[in-house]
């Protein structure tokens, strides 16, 4: 813990309009109103979430509008929530103004203490566990580390002190495209993209300025770890990122002078060593990663990578993954039942997560379908329908998904659900008919893998229901 001292503060009379009042929105508006900020909050909706937060906030100082979206008047800056989009009409009204408009990460940049370190990640997929595994092994290295971002705790909150005058000394920040493209002067210590697949390309209109939102995190000064394996990750540090920062790559093969990779079943850093060329040091063997499927074991190497990059020990790589446990959902292992493993990773929620999933078996009854979000499959489906035993398709979208499969794998069963089975016994749910099913085509040593590719909320609240749903149906079995 490092302890703050005061400057004078940028806010103090500013006209500062907080837009949104989702999960970044009232640490913000509170931060602004401490520095002495005068604050307006505006959110387009009226309702019974957001009216009791609107009320706090008002007592707290803040004028909230509600219902509508206006652009306040006399207004020197925006902090607008990272969903909204850039043709919104508020940031358009603000772009049209002369108003800066910026996100809740630029605004924590902007008044984070100058000893703070940040190591920042994107992608498509990945992001959460990297940055977990990179929070433990910093940790056990001794570190005073927070993850921030998308993960926990609102950025901003972390570079307001404690009580007691304290703050984190290191950030590993989570950051979406959405968050970078509401940034600007953002300069972490060191940064990677993990991957770009294709996703939320509504948002960005297309997948050129997705990758390009991602590339900021390459920024002046900011070290670049690059996933070698992944054509955009290279594009956007070579052409986006500073020469004059070390190019660290990571990635499932032997490591080449300045990389980090795998040597039969060591990871090895041959980057952060005092001699490249001829040096290496042995940070964790496979068995440390879990679950030790490819795309993980290259989060493991990216966070390996940014720890290392602020001289976190090898002995600490490895304590660290020991004491990194995966968030639910994530290639969840539920159960096996006569043979055949039962696996949740509801959280491939894109075709590309589920690519990785699919990948990590060899045999495979895979549960598919939902929201696809404009999201292309046959990729997908044509490098997977090797591995593939039988299909379950259920959601909005999953006349796609079976049009790939009778292109690209005509010989593999598939069954599509549309609910539960009509005569389901109490308490029984759609995915109960889905484990059925899946469970009639596979075969002793298959895996049931329910990776979507796809968006939840056609049939289910969210991905951790879905995943639960899944989990509960096939302990039934049991």
């Amino acid at each position: 813990m490092s302890h703050h001292s005061t400057t004078p503060t940028p806010f103090a009379g500013l006209r500062v309009c907080v837009a949104g009042l989702g999960v970044s929105g009232p640490p913000v508006v509170r931060l602004l109103l401490e520095r002495g900020a005068r604050v307006t909050v505006v959110d387009g909706r009226d309702d019974d979430t957001v009216r009791p937060v609107a009320a706090e906030l008002t007592e707290a100082g803040a004028e909230v509008v509600l219902g509508a979206t206006p652009l306040p008047d006399g207004c020197n800056l925006v902090v607008i929530s990272p969903g909204w989009r850039p043709d919104s009409p508020l940031a358009v009204a603000a772009a049209e103004a002369g108003v800066e408009v910026i996100g809740d990460v630029e605004l924590a940049w902007r008044i984070k203490p100058a000893d703070q370190v940040w190591l920042a990640v994107t992608g498509t997929n990945g992001k959460t566990t990297t940055v977990r595994m990179l929070e433990a092994m910093l940790r056990a290295d001794g570190r005073d580390v927070l993850a921030v971002g998308n993960v926990g705790t609102p950025v901003v909150d972390a570079v307001r002190p404690d009580t007691e005058g304290r703050y984190p000394d290191v950030l590993a920040v989570e950051l979406s495209s959405f968050q970078l493209h509401w940034s600007s002067s953002l300069r972490p210590h060191a940064a990677t993209v993990l991957n770009v697949a294709p996703d939320h390309l509504d948002w960005h209109g297309g997948l050129e300025p997705y990758a390009r939102a991602k590339g900021a995190v390459f920024a002046p000064g900011t070290l670049r770890v690059v996933n070698t394996a992944d054509p955009w990750s290279v594009r956007l540090a070579e052409e986006e990122g500073d020469p004059h920062t070390p190019l660290v790559g990571f990635g499932l093969g032997t490591p080449r002078s300045g990389e980090l990779g795998v040597v039969e079943d060591l990871l090895v850093d041959r980057a952060f060593v005092d001699d490249p060329v001829g040096g290496a040091e042995e940070l964790a063997t496979l068995a440390d990663v879990r679950p030790p499927a490819p795309h993980n074991v290259a989060n493991a190497l990216a966070a390996a990578a940014l720890a290392r990059s602020t001289g976190v020990a090898p002995a600490s790589i490895k304590a660290g993954l020991a004491a990194f446990a995966p968030e639910p959902h994530r290639i969840a292992y539920v159960a096996s039942v006569a043979g055949v493993d039962y696996v949740d990773d509801s959280k491939a929620t894109n075709p590309h997560a589920a690519a990785a999933s699919l990948g990590a078996y060899a045999s495979v009854v895979w549960v598919a379908g939902g929201l696809l979000k404009g999201a292309e499959v046959t990729d997908l489906v044509a490098a997977s329908a090797g591995r593939l035993r039988g299909a379950v398709l259920i959601g909005a979208d999953r006349a796609r998904l079976r049009e790939a499969l009778t292109e690209h794998a005509p010989d593999v069963p598939v069954v599509e659900i549309d609910g539960p089975a009509p005569d389901a016994p109490e308490g029984h749910t759609v995915m109960d008919a889905v484990v059925a099913a899946a469970t009639a085509m596979a075969q002793e040593g298959d895996t049931v893998l329910l990776a979507p590719a796809a968006a939840s909320m056609d049939m289910f609240t969210n991905y951790p229901e879905r995943g639960r749903l899944f989990a509960e149906a096939v302990r039934r079995l049991l």
